[in-house]
């Protein structure tokens, strides 16, 4: 069966542990204690634990900073965000698109979570830009995805493979809108991401980049999501892994690539001191291998194995939990005990 079933809303005669990813038969009840996939609550439960809102983070020193960059890393600076508004827009919708296609009840919740922080994901865009810059340049720049030849080209690269799948939603579109999928949240924010944790190497802007910490957290366990889900139908469906599916990876996969590589170029080029761009491309390369080795094909790239900006990690991998990295101010959510939660003053 190459066509996608929508998933019913409520199906009576069906059991509440869905006998597939797709195409199968569920009640849509959802029983957190007796779900198909065993990695799913797990998931479920570190994206919960990954709950954030810009509210927490305080600009007040990123205001005071920005009027200080260069001309050169203020440009970058709002043609990054520019970008990364256009991504996390297309995510939210992308995702419940998605959902709509997924009988397993468990996985639809961890979609519509997903979703969610898409969305907390460009506020804290719309939040920093108001906090830096006037209305009028934050339209400006929310406006660069239609204005931006080099951002116009790579975001339709990644608009076409969703669309494709929106609009004929089969397994095959499927599966590819998942290494689409891949690319905009695992490749295409990355050199972006390093131009933010080089700014915070050098002690500025660093509520931006806490920002930008906490998406890059959240949009690692999206990937995984992805590529599970990607394995899983895989796995039900296994006429589907082919070798034509495996030159599509690579190709789109290297052309994606390409097209980060070119955004690099524009966006750092040699224009800001202290980060090169032939280190941010064999980045990009190395960031390709990893994905594509995480859906389970060859890395396009075998020279480029290790990361060459070890610098970044200590930015990449800090559990943040609910503390300021930066400014290590603490952040913990404090349980109430239901005797001492005011309820009976009321």
């Amino acid at each position: 069966m190459s066509v996608l079933e929508r998933r019913k809303l409520v199906d009576r005669q069906a059991p509440n542990r869905s006998t597939s990813i797709i195409n199968g038969q569920s009640s849509n009840i959802l029983n957190w204690d007796d779900v198909k996939f065993s990695w799913a609550y797990p998931k479920y439960k570190k994206m919960l634990a990954n709950f954030w809102t810009p509210f927490e983070i305080n600009m007040s020193q990123d205001i005071k900073q920005f009027s200080e960059l260069s001309t050169v890393e203020k440009d970058a600076f709002l043609k990054i965000i520019g970008l990364l508004a256009l991504l996390d827009s297309i995510q939210t919708d992308y995702a419940g698109k998605v959902a709509d296609y997924i009988t397993d009840s468990s996985i639809n919740a961890l979609m519509i979570i997903l979703a969610q922080q898409e969305v907390i994901h460009n506020h804290s865009y719309s939040y920093i830009l108001s906090s830096l810059v006037s209305q009028s340049e934050q339209n400006k720049v929310f406006e660069y995805w239609r204005t931006e030849e080099t951002l116009v080209k790579r975001n339709q690269f990644v608009t076409d493979g969703y669309t494709a799948f929106a609009e004929n939603p089969s397994i095959k579109n499927l599966l590819k809108s998942c290494v689409y999928d891949v690319i905009l949240e695992g490749l295409f924010f990355y050199s972006g991401f390093a131009f933010f944790y080089h700014l915070a190497r050098q002690q500025k802007m660093l509520s931006s980049s806490t920002m930008i910490n906490y998406i890059n957290r959240d949009e690692q366990l999206h990937v995984d999501l992805f590529v599970k889900l990607f394995k899983e139908v895989l796995e039900e469906y296994p006429e589907y892994n082919t070798e034509e599916l495996s030159r599509f990876v690579s190709k789109t996969f290297i052309k994606a690539t390409e097209l980060e590589i070119e955004w690099a170029r524009h966006i750092i080029g040699d224009r800001i001191q202290g980060i090169y761009l032939s280190e941010v491309e064999s980045y990009i390369k190395f960031y390709c291998n990893v994905r594509c080795n995480q859906l389970g094909f060859d890395r396009p790239y075998p020279e480029h194995r290790t990361n060459p900006l070890k610098w970044i990690k200590a930015y990449e991998e800090i559990d943040l939990g609910k503390s300021d990295f930066f400014e290590q101010k603490s952040r913990q959510y404090t349980k109430v005990n239901v005797v001492d939660n005011g309820f009976d003053e009321l």
